[in-house]
């Protein structure tokens, strides 16, 4: 068998995703036939060389593809720290080795996966693969049309260009607006920045989409998992 770099057999057996499997070997944790191993680039060969992360042998865990809709209050973390609710809280005990692909601030909601499949985390989430993504924005008072176009021209903020793959007007009155707006990159809190940028107040968003999978009318703190044919469309284009 051909020799693979040690972040990947990590993430392959749903330690971590492949970033922070990184880490890990940083960190010292990792061993390879009972040698510590610290260097990035070290690769193995998984049927041969025997692995194992402090002090416990690697073992091959079956993947899991997770579809959540995230509420208002979560953090996208495995861990809650001090006075927060962490998203795999929402999941069976059994399920907290699950971690989030990508991210929704602590006020967002929406559309989140969660999975053990490192592969799928950094193809899902990384912005050199752009997966578009479709956000929500209930904004107070009237949108002008006009600020579509100023959505996809893009804006500056804190010296950062911000700029939307596509913007659409649900609904517009005197008292509130629904706005749909498309990302690939995902830059921090971009789609608040964005819109905040054009002086508008938000008082929701929810993420709507990930490629081809919608949210639709899973509720809120409710999961499901994602069918084969699902996930094999998210890889389609990658």
């Amino acid at each position: 068998m051909k020799r693979v770099r040690l972040q990947k057999v990590l993430a392959g057996a749903g330690l971590a995703s492949r970033r922070a499997a990184e880490k890990i070997i940083q960190a010292g944790r990792v061993e390879v036939n009972g040698r510590i191993v610290r260097e990035l680039g070290s690769t193995v060969d998984p049927a041969v060389d025997r692995v194992s992360v402090d002090g416990r042998g690697l073992r091959e865990r079956r993947k899991l593809y997770i579809a959540l809709h995230k509420p208002r209050g979560y953090i996208c973390t495995r861990k809650a720290t001090t006075g927060s609710r962490a998203v795999v809280d929402l999941l069976p005990a059994e399920w907290g080795h699950l971690y989030p692909v990508g991210r929704l601030d602590v006020e967002s909601e929406g559309l989140l996966f969660l999975t053990n499949d490192g592969d799928f985390c950094l193809k899902l989430s990384h912005p050199r693969y752009g997966v578009r993504k479709t956000y929500r924005v209930v904004v107070d008072g009237r949108f002008d049309v006009a600020d579509l176009g100023r959505l996809k021209d893009g804006v500056l903020d804190a010296g950062e260009r911000l700029k939307a793959e596509a913007a659409r007007l649900v609904s517009a009155n005197n008292s509130r607006s629904i706005v749909e707006v498309d990302l690939r990159e995902g830059k921090n809190r971009e789609v608040r920045r964005l819109v905040g940028a054009l002086g508008y107040e938000i008082g929701s968003l929810t993420r709507v989409r990930i490629g081809p999978i919608r949210l639709g009318d899973l509720p809120s703190g409710k999961w499901r998992t994602l069918t084969e044919p699902e996930r094999k469309s998210l890889l389609r284009k990658l």
